[in-house]
């Protein structure tokens, strides 16, 4: 019978130091950098079957903040149109 010549995989080759690999493996090394990078949103599944990619949900959301932006903005009036019409009100009452 022949020998199995795998070394076992918790063995180095004598080649190799286990100082050689200190701090090589970082787990999460650049997840923080990643998160700050990216910005990713998880839609609701019924909100997933309406807007099926990225470009249908940036459109909807780019209308609804020009709908809101309009419907928003009140006239700008004057302080002085405004105490005209509450001292009209007013006059009318004595």
């Amino acid at each position: 019978m022949k020998k199995d010549k795998t070394p076992d995989k918790e063995e180095l080759r004598a080649e190799y130091k286990r100082s050689d690999f200190s701090g090589g493996l970082v787990r999460g090394k650049y997840s923080e950098a990643m998160r700050k990078s990216s910005n990713i949103v998880v839609l609701r599944p019924e909100v997933a079957k309406v807007f099926t990619n990225e470009e249908a949900v940036n459109n909807a959301l780019l209308s609804l903040i020009e709908l809101a932006r309009k419907s928003t903005r009140l006239p700008v009036r004057s302080s002085n149109a405004t105490e005209k019409r509450a001292s009209r009100g007013q006059q009318g009452r004595c």
